[in-house]
């Protein structure tokens, strides 16, 4: 069984792909002529909104296809709930500078900025992952990391938030840990297991 997913990031496929090892048969793919497709508004309230949303429109690209897209973020509870849908886009909203470091460095010191004499700094990653053929929707699911968000940051690998995310299962931030520990704790990970133990059942 063949998955395509609806983003070219190197770093959600291999998520993905980490996750569907533990299932027989099922191999990820990002969707074919990905590059060619406009993107779509990304402007619902909800991670399941824009999940649902991306995968009805990039299903009808790909007629008789299971085609997945998520929607995915950072949730701080002493920002109730920020940035959320907007973490890809926290520094602008912010009105931080975009530098040398990238979007990635620039999210990261808004949220260090917002963070400033905050004390409870507890944090999730938050997934919300659609399956959708044919411009329909079959399965949504979630998947869930809990953590808390440093002073600075801490480690080079991963991506987005992930320097500033320590996590008590990896024992470290998202960006110290090896590639494998990191996907196994993956909020989308967690998601697309869900999602196909859910269809196995079905």
């Amino acid at each position: 069984m063949k998955i395509y997913v609806a983003s070219s990031n190197a770093g959600k496929l291999a998520d993905f792909r980490t996750a569907a090892r533990e299932f027989s048969g099922v191999e990820i793919e990002p969707l074919p002529g990905l590059a060619e497709i406009p993107a779509p508004p990304e402007d619902e309230p909800t991670f399941e909104g824009n999940a649902r949303a991306k995968a009805i429109y990039y299903s009808r690209f790909a007629p008789g296809m299971w085609v997945i897209a998520d929607d995915s973020g950072l949730e701080v509870d002493a920002l109730d709930g920020k940035p959320g849908v907007r973490s890809a886009r926290f520094a602008l909203d912010a009105g931080v500078a975009i530098k040398d470091g990238g979007l990635d460095a620039a999210n990261n010191a808004a949220l260090l900025a917002a963070l400033t004499g905050v004390t409870d700094r507890a944090a999730k990653y938050r997934c919300a992952l659609a399956l959708g053929s044919d411009g329909s929707i079959e399965q949504v699911t979630f998947g869930t990391v809990e953590g808390e968000i440093l002073t600075m940051p801490v480690g080079e690998g991963g991506f987005g938030y992930d320097p500033l995310f320590y996590n008590e299962e990896l024992e470290s931030t998202m960006a110290e840990a090896p590639m494998e520990n990191r996907l196994r704790v993956s909020h989308r990970g967690r998601a697309l297991r869900a999602l196909l133990r859910r269809w196995q059942v079905c």
